[in-house]
C-alpha cells in the first residue's frame, strides 16, 4: 500500500493545480471572512453577533465555504484524471487490485484536505484578530467552542475530499465532474435551500449538513445538530467512495 500512496503523492504534485486550487480556497475564506466582519454591523445581517459564541463559530465556519468544493474537484480531477489521460490501464496492471487504487487517492486526498482546512483557518484568524480587536471585540482562539468548530471544519473538507474521490470514480468524466460539483454546489443547491417551503429536507443536503457540522448560525436557515450533520455528509462520502470503487473494478478501462 505504501508505493501506491508515494504514486499518488507523486501524481498530486506533479502539476501546480493543487497550488491555485489551495491558493482559491484561501482567497475565497479571506473573502468570506471579511464580508462577514465588514457587514456585521448592519441590522439586516443573517449572521449572530461577533461578540457572540455563535457569531465567532460562523466567522472560523467560512474558512471551509471555498475550501470543501475545491478539495473535492482536485480529488475528482486526481481520479478522472487516469481516464482522461489513459494511465488507468497501466495503474490498474500495475495493481489489479483496483479498490487500492481507490483507497489510495482517498488517503492522499483526505491528507490534502487537512492541510487545506488548517491553512484556511490561518487565513480567517489571520484577519479577524486584528479587526475584531480594532472593534472593541474580543477573540480567544480557543475560547467560545471555537476548537469544535476547527475540527468541523478540517472534517468537512476532508469528508468531501471524499466525496471527489468517489464522484471521480463513478462518473470518469472529467470535465462532467468538476463541472457537476461546481453547479451544484455553487449554484442548484443555493437555489434550493433559499426556498422556505423546502427546509425540512434540504438541511440533509450536502452543503447544509456541511454547514451544520462546521456549527454555522444564520437567521434565515435552520441546520441540523453538528453530530447529526457531520454523520449525514460522512454517509454521503462513504456512499459515492464505495459505489465508486465498485464501478471502477467492474468497467473495462480501455
Amino acid at each position: 500500500m505504501r508505493p501506491l500512496i508515494i504514486s499518488e503523492v507523486h501524481k498530486l504534485f506533479s502539476t501546480r493545480l493543487w497550488l491555485w486550487l489551495l491558493l482559491a480556497s484561501m482567497a475565497l475564506a479571506a473573502l468570506y471572512a471579511s464580508l462577514l466582519i465588514g457587514f456585521s454591523d448592519d441590522p439586516d445581517t443573517m449572521t449572530a453577533p461577533l461578540d457572540s459564541p455563535a457569531g465567532q463559530q460562523t466567522l472560523f465556519a467560512v474558512a471551509s465555504g471555498g475550501a470543501n468544493t475545491l478539495v473535492a474537484v482536485l480529488a475528482a480531477i486526481g481520479v478522472t484524471g487516469e481516464f482522461r489521460h489513459r494511465t488507468a490501464t497501466a495503474t490498474f496492471l500495475a495493481t489489479p487490485r483496483r479498490r487500492r487504487v481507490v483507497l489510495a487517492k482517498l488517503l492522499v486526498y483526505v491528507a490534502a484536505g487537512v492541510g487545506y482546512a488548517i491553512a484556511c483557518l490561518v487565513v480567517v484568524a489571520s484577519i479577524a484578530w486584528p479587526w475584531l480587536s480594532a472593534k472593541g471585540i474580543d477573540l480567544g482562539l480557543l475560547g467560545e467552542g471555537l476548537p469544535s468548530t476547527y475540527a468541523g471544519v478540517v472534517a468537512d473538507v476532508t469528508l468531501f475530499a471524499m466525496v471527489g474521490v468517489g464522484l471521480g470514480a463513478l462518473v470518469r468524466n472529467q470535465v462532467a465532474t468538476v463541472v457537476g460539483l461546481l453547479v451544484y454546489r455553487f449554484v442548484a443547491e443555493p437555489m434550493v435551500t433559499a426556498v422556505p417551503a423546502l427546509s425540512d429536507w434540504t438541511a440533509y443536503l450536502p452543503g447544509s449538513a456541511s454547514a451544520a457540522l462546521t456549527q454555522v448560525s444564520l437567521s434565515t436557515q435552520n441546520y441540523l445538530d453538528p453530530w447529526l450533520g457531520g454523520l449525514v455528509l460522512t454517509g454521503y462520502g462513504l456512499l459515492l467512495v464505495i459505489v465508486g470503487a465498485r464501478v471502477s473494478v467492474g468497467r473495462d478501462v480501455t
